[in-house]
């Protein structure tokens, strides 16, 4: 008899890792060929992979956020909008007993804005910007103040931004000599360019930037450039708001060519306002004070230089 029992205690031993490793999703592996547009390959290695008749987990509502993305990507509305719904409601499922931002970068967080973010791609490919509009506006009011709501804003501002005027900054507190005040905007075409001082593409940005300055002096064309503080110098290591500060001004701004002469504002209110997830994220105004360009992501010299050139 203990022979027996000792010999099913080794067939389970031998079977609970195995069991284990297969309830780990594959999401990098989804994620991968949702960026090579194989949404039809993402999603049958979601199913084949996911456990089945049970309530999925936050690992696995970030795996299948994944493949609504991949169709997204790929232009298969179908699949965006079916995988997008049902990680949706399974978000929202454990929602019902945990905080969302219990862990403000992590799996449940990041599944859930993703599946807004694609439904409401989803409605403006349909032809339905009305709707795409209302469902981000909607559920930003029902996530404020969530680690998702700036991500959520950013959507929302890429489909109903342009056209309309500046919307305020907040410029109680900057950093450097100069100083940005709203009447500023009066009569000259004004570029924020919002980065953070940990952001290599914002780096990237930043000489373009000096470039297109050079390039269009004297002829109404500014640039602002808010920033804000993240709690930290280097990631992984916190830091005081006086120490990072400094480290901001002294390390970043205050011998920088392009950022030493411009307008430096510095709060964290004017990434959630402008949904500054991503970043840079540049906001080009013309002459009255209108926005014509939105745009999450670094842009190049010459197609930032050609739509500043129309509004001077």
């Amino acid at each position: 008899m203990h022979g027996i029992l000792a010999l099913l205690l080794a067939i389970g031993a031998a079977v609970i890792p195995l069991g284990a490793a297969a309830a780990e999703p594959p999401t990098k592996e989804i994620k991968d060929l949702a960026f090579a547009k194989r949404p039809a390959q993402a999603r049958d290695l979601f199913e084949e992979s996911c456990p089945k008749d049970q309530a999925l987990g936050a690992e696995w509502l970030e795996a299948m956020s994944w493949v609504g993305r991949a169709g997204a990507l790929a232009g298969d509305w179908n699949q965006a909008a079916d995988y997008s719904e049902r990680t949706l409601k399974g978000c929202e499922l454990l929602l019902e007993s945990r905080a969302l931002d219990a862990d403000p970068n992590g799996p449940l967080s990041i599944a859930t804005g993703a599946a807004i973010e694609t439904l409401g791609k989803f409605y403006d490919a349909m032809g339905d910007r009305g709707q795409a509009v209302s469902f981000l506006r909607e559920r930003l009011q029902q996530y404020a103040g969530t680690s998702i709501e700036t991500r959520l804003n950013k959507n929302l501002l890429l489909l109903d931004l342009v056209g309309k005027p500046m919307p305020p900054l907040d410029t109680g507190e900057w950093l450097g000599q100069r100083r940005f005040e709203a009447a500023d905007l009066a009569g000259n075409v004004t570029l924020f360019f919002f980065w953070a001082h940990w952001c290599d593409d914002c780096e990237d940005q930043k000489p373009v930037l000096l470039q297109l300055q050079r390039r269009f002096r004297g002829e109404g064309f500014r640039v602002v450039a808010p920033t804000r503080l993240y709690g930290y110098v280097k990631r992984g290591d916190g830091a005081s708001t006086d120490v990072e500060r400094t480290h901001v001004e002294k390390g970043k701004v205050a011998d920088h060519p392009l950022l030493s002469n411009v307008p430096v504002p510095i709060s964290s209110e004017n990434f959630v306002a402008f949904g500054v997830s991503t970043t840079p994220t540049l906001v080009l105004v013309d002459r009255q004070g209108v926005v014509r360009l939105y745009n999450p992501g670094f842009m190049e010299e010459e197609a930032l230089a050609d739509r500043i050139a129309k509004l001077l």
